[in-house]
């Protein structure tokens, strides 16, 4: 799953990087409107239910019909409901273009709805490596698409496309692996049980997605579509880089820990192992991006996108510590917690939103320092809900924090002196003298700070090496 991973994010990332340099920050900037809204109707089409069907105990053929039926009808409905939304809200922002848009985007809905439960059985099924190959694969044909779309001079409607056929090619592959045919039943009784569940599932969702988009409209009403564009290609930097690391350990997580909630001790075990992982997987990805920003945004995505370098170094510093947020969430929702989650969610969510209200008329670099202050509050507002539930107590959790921030200082203060060292030199080689620097002091760093994520990264290098050195002596035979 990994190396799928790796590619679909590098071959993202590249697609963002060519699309940078033939589109305007304006059109993403439009594009970014639509998409904050979309995912408030793909959750409405889902209600949590795909959820429920990954971690309840023994799921039936009426359950997963039930949903199905309901996904269906719903994102139809949805689908159009998106394409009305854009009169009023092409009104209300006095932006052009934005009621195309979210028609040309309407069949997305419907096309998430579609494989929402087909997705949950082979979640259940524990088949992450191949959930990831047809992701690379739509990803890959969407990238193609915007890319020839872009070159033949289309605009926006390259990043139109872009979603839409990659959407639509994942839905048919997750359709073809997961050789189900929905029967006729609706079960109104277990709709209804599904439904108690997934109202906490929908709510924590949903409140995310009011605190992007209601983001992004205080952006957009500020800064105006430009200022959101470079703040949008901040954030896909931020996001990039993280799926590379760990994102992918929440629908994992999720799945693991329902299945081990019946010991404390064991859950316990797994999610302080998850995390130490987590944390030093994704510091020095983040670290590199805060010190080598001033070079890595213009070099990646063009010379037009400095405003975003100041956004990207703030983000990549709140990276470091939302990171556990998901692993954390994963663990809640293992565990049958939405509630407790959707609480916390409404929290931070809230105060994100207040923070960006208050530092936007102060430029994009507040808005990040504002979101750097956030995630710090969330994260220590975790703690006493990840105590209550697993056998692990605050003094660890804290332990285990202090343990990143020292990992944080330690390679930005390296990277920091040998980006800086030498200031002749051309841009490639600044940034891999600095990248080198951080990565031979992360290891030694992490040698004493991190010593079990070092062992199991170790071991999972040599179970990967295991299955490649059978696989060449065949060749060779």
């Amino acid at each position: 799953m990994t190396a799928q991973k790796w590619f679909s994010r590098l071959s993202g990332l590249l697609t963002v990087v060519i699309l940078a340099r033939l589109l305007a920050p304006a059109d993403f900037g439009l594009v970014a409107i639509a998409l904050s809204i979309i995912p408030f109707l793909t959750l409405l089409s889902d209600l949590g239910f795909s959820t429920y069907l990954v971690q309840a105990q023994d799921p039936t053929a009426e359950h997963f019909s039930t949903a199905f039926w309901y996904s269906c009808i719903a994102g139809t409905i949805l689908s159009f409901g998106l394409g009305l939304l854009g009169y009023p809200l092409q009104m209300l922002l006095e932006v052009k273009d934005v009621v195309p848009i979210l028609w040309g985007l309407a069949p997305v809905v419907l096309f998430a709805a579609l494989g929402s439960v087909p997705n949950a059985m082979l979640r259940r099924r524990m088949r992450f490596d191949l959930i990831a190959r047809q992701a690379m694969l739509s990803g890959v044909i969407g990238q193609i698409v915007a890319i020839t779309l872009a070159l033949s001079g289309f605009g926006v409607w390259a990043l139109v496309a872009q979603t839409l056929i990659a959407q639509l090619a994942g839905t048919v592959m997750i359709w073809i692996a997961a050789r189900w045919v929905p029967s006729s039943a609706f079960h109104f009784g277990e709709f209804r049980r599904m439904a108690v569940f997934g109202f906490n599932v929908v709510a924590v969702e949903f409140t995310a997605m009011a605190r992007a988009s209601a983001e992004n409209t205080i952006v957009a009403a500020t800064l105006g579509l430009n200022g959101l564009g470079y703040l949008n290609v901040a954030q896909r930097l931020i996001q990039v880089a993280q799926d590379l690391t760990v994102t992918a350990i929440t629908p994992v997580s999720t799945v693991v820990f329902s299945q081990l909630r019946v010991d404390r001790k064991r859950i316990a075990s797994a999610y302080d192992m998850a995390q130490a992982v987590a944390y030093a997987l994704v510091t020095p990805i983040m670290v590199f991006i805060a010190v080598c920003a001033p070079l890595l945004v213009p070099v990646i995505f063009g010379p037009q996108w400095q405003p975003s370098i100041g956004a990207a170094q703030g983000f990549a510093i709140a990276g470091i510590m939302t990171i556990g947020a998901a692993l954390d969430h994963g663990l809640l929702y293992g565990l049958g917690k939405p509630g407790t989650w959707f609480i916390y969610a409404v929290i931070i969510d809230a105060l994100t939103v207040a923070v960006t209200f208050v530092t936007v008329a102060h430029g994009l670099e507040a808005v990040a320092i504002g979101f750097i202050f956030v995630a710090l509050v969330a994260t220590l507002v975790r703690w006493p809900l990840v105590t209550s539930q697993i056998d692990v107590s605050l003094g660890q959790l804290a332990g285990q924090f202090s343990r990143v921030i020292l990992l944080a200082a330690a390679t930005g203060a390296t990277g920091y002196i040998a980006f800086n060292a030498d200031t002749d030199h051309g841009p490639f080689v600044r940034l891999v003298i600095a990248g080198c620097a951080i990565s031979l002091c992360w290891l030694a760093s992490v040698y004493f700070l991190f010593p079990a994520a070092l062992a199991e990264g170790k071991r999972l290098l040599q179970k990967v090496l295991d299955r490649i050195r059978p696989a060449a002596v065949v060749a060779d035979r």
